[in-house]
């Protein structure tokens, strides 16, 4: 059946409330290799409840952490197999730095807007997520290609380019992902077997699992706080991520980023496949508002 955007785009917002405590961020925190260095004071500040810092990026998985199943991204108005969807980008936009506890936390997603990009459809799922007393802790805006389900006839939307600056970078560092990282993320609520099951990845055309693109989008933010931000969690406004290729879990990134007064740009390639591209960020930075 053809998208219908105006359907989509018009059915009231999914509500849902949750939860979370410090041991779920900590989880977060080691399905992305936080820890790796235990005795590092600035690295334990992930590891253990003492002192505990928050990254930005735990906002994609709070509202998942409970879920067993694969995602559920049937909407009315769009009607897609699971295998069709594509992760494209990624983006949150943080109202107040995010608590390691919440009780009654209240989520309201909807179809922000459907694009028809030709071969493909792209949809834009918006999240804002407040606190059980109203206030607003985040904007969450997930944005997922539909192969196959362009031609609709809708309009193709804008898009949106990270500029790399034109000099040397202000840090690079590498991250070793593990083997069996996919097998932890997955514990946060993403179950979708292209990340666990050989057969399936294999029928994708991936010759073993691929490592999640939001696995990949935590591993490239924990970094960038390390090398450009002092590990300033509360300096985080907004994250933008685009997903440019595919990590397999043991491989090892080479994170490279500079800082540019309000923001900084970000790139995360594969060094053990000549730089293959993986995902090209732009962190906005900067005191409260």
């Amino acid at each position: 059946m053809p998208i219908d955007e105006t359907l989509a785009t018009t059915t009231p917002a999914r509500p849902k409330t949750f939860d979370w405590r410090p041991d779920d961020v900590l989880l977060y925190h080691l399905a992305l290799g936080a820890g790796s260095a235990p005795t590092d004071p600035a690295e334990l500040a992930y590891a253990t409840e003492t002192d505990l810092r928050v990254l930005p990026s735990f906002a994609v998985v709070a509202r998942s952490l409970r879920d067993a199943e694969p995602p559920d991204l049937d909407w009315p108005g769009i009607e897609a197999e699971l295998s069709q969807y594509l992760h494209g980008s990624q983006r949150i936009d943080l109202h107040a730095p995010i608590p390691p506890r919440a009780d009654g936390a209240l989520a309201d997603t909807r179809v922000a807007a459907v694009h028809d990009k030709g071969k493909a459809a792209l949809v834009s799922l918006e999240t804002t997520v407040r606190s059980a007393a109203g206030a607003p802790l985040w904007t969450e805006t997930s944005r997922l290609f539909i192969r196959g389900e362009g031609g609709f006839g809708g309009e193709r939307g804008p898009s949106r380019d990270i500029a790399v600056p034109g000099r040397a970078p202000d840090a690079v560092t590498t991250v070793a992902t593990l083997p069996q990282q996919a097998l932890w993320y997955r514990l946060l609520g993403d179950r979708n077997p292209l990340h666990s099951d050989p057969v399936v990845a294999a029928a994708a055309g991936f010759p073993r699992p691929i490592l999640h693109g939001l696995c990949t989008y935590g591993i490239a933010l924990k970094a960038a706080l390390r090398i450009l931000l002092d590990d300033d969690t509360a300096a985080v406004r907004s994250y933008d991520a685009k997903f440019t290729g595919v990590v397999f879990p043991g491989e090892t990134l080479r994170l490279t980023g500079w800082h540019e007064d309000d923001h900084v740009v970000l790139t995360a390639t594969v060094a053990d496949r000549d730089d293959a591209p993986a995902l090209l960020a732009e962190l906005g930075v900067g005191a409260a508002a």
